[in-house]
């Protein structure tokens, strides 16, 4: 017989249980990262965050999990459904809470029905899919959304869950040595593009490096904050993570967390945070208080470039959205979602609208594909 919980604090499972059931170390779904998040204030009521976190227990043993939460708006998702909320609140329905089954803040591929590599892990996961949705009819919430799911994931999902899909643009290690082949396979105008820009930045005069979280300073990390923090400000938006958050990472992530910095003398001008696996880079934040045309490249993705390849890693996923970055190495891929509408003729109208962002999504990835950056061999 399989219990069915829901916990309001991911503390309330043993870190051990719940990494055990991980397919792979993605950190992004580690009860390490999840946890920071809570504890520093980064998940909360007031923001549109709370913990609901999905387990199945066989025997008083935790078999499988999803980190879950209730969503009282749709900000830090990056799939965007604020037209089917308006719609279905333009009907007379409340959109939110709807519960959300993704890693907060992060538009980053990975697992999100944690049930092992074993041989029933096909069949826990559509164990957690079918608890998501009849959790969302029993308690009358609207609709269930897991987002950047892996492939693997995907035959969870039943007919009665609309797919989704977008683009983003990674960048493959093709078993480069060092960065200067990676140049080589890239077609002469793109080439010469990334020498000018990692020229100048070279000639300004800032020393560029590239650090792990477990060696940083208190306050290296209150200004690596103030400096992701900035950019938001500039933008008038929130900054969601919080300096508590930040003054964990290097302790509870150590070198799973990656730091390009810019440095004006002592000052650190510029910097780009990342996190990784055993295979991939993640790039999340960036910031600055200088204007140096190429800094942001120089630092968000070359460096990154130059670290995958150092350590030999498999890809490097820089976030979401960006057409430029096809012309600094990265290709386009595919993003998954699926989405639980529980009324049934809100949820067929939805579907409908879905065939058309489909063909959208796949035209414009047959562009991307045609302006690929990499030479013709």
């Amino acid at each position: 017989m399989t219990d069915v919980r829901f916990h309001s604090s991911i503390d309330d499972i043993p870190a051990h249980a719940w990494d055990a059931l991980r397919p792979d170390d993605n950190p992004f779904v580690s009860h390490a990262f999840l946890a920071a998040l809570e504890r520093t204030g980064c998940i909360r009521a007031n923001w549109g965050w709370q913990a609901h976190h999905l387990c199945l227990y066989q025997d008083g043993q935790l078999i499988a999990a999803a980190p879950l939460y209730l969503k009282g708006n749709s900000h830090g998702e990056f799939v965007f459904d604020w037209s089917w909320a308006s719609a279905w609140e333009r009907a007379g329905g409340d959109y939110y809470p709807k519960l959300l089954n993704a890693a907060p803040y992060s538009p980053v591929p990975g697992p999100r029905l944690l049930a092992g590599n074993g041989p029933q892990a096909a069949a826990r996961r559509q164990a957690l899919a079918s608890a998501m949705a009849a959790f969302a009819k029993r308690m009358n919430i609207s609709s269930v959304h897991a987002n950047f799911l892996r492939e693997e994931e995907l035959a969870a999902f039943g007919d009665e869950w609309l797919a989704r899909s977008d683009i983003q643009f990674h960048w493959q290690n093709r078993q480069h040595a060092e960065f200067a082949d990676f140049l080589a396979a890239l077609n002469h105008k793109k080439r010469k593009n990334i020498r000018q820009e990692r020229n100048h930045v070279a000639s300004c005069g800032l020393a560029i490096e590239m650090r792990g979280g477990s060696g940083l300073s208190v306050n290296e990390w209150r200004r690596i904050h103030a400096l992701y923090e900035s950019t938001f400000d500039a933008k008038g938006n929130h900054a969601a993570l919080t300096r508590a958050f930040f003054l964990s990472l290097g302790e509870t992530l150590g070198d799973a967390v990656q730091v390009a910095m810019a440095h004006d003398g002592h000052d650190i001008v510029a910097m780009a945070l990342f996190l990784q696996s055993n295979d991939t880079l993640y790039g999340r934040y960036w910031g600055g208080d200088v204007d140096v045309p190429g800094l942001h490249f120089e630092l968000c993705y070359y460096q990154g470039i130059e670290h995958a390849i150092r350590h030999g890693l498999q890809r490097f996923e820089p976030g979401a959205q960006g057409e430029h970055k096809l012309a600094r190495g990265f290709l386009p891929v595919r993003t998954h979602s699926r989405h639980y509408l529980v009324n049934e003729d809100f949820r067929a109208a939805v579907r409908a609208s879905l065939v058309q962002e489909d063909a959208a999504v796949e035209e414009y990835a047959q562009h991307l594909h045609s302006h690929s950056p990499y030479a013709l061999r």
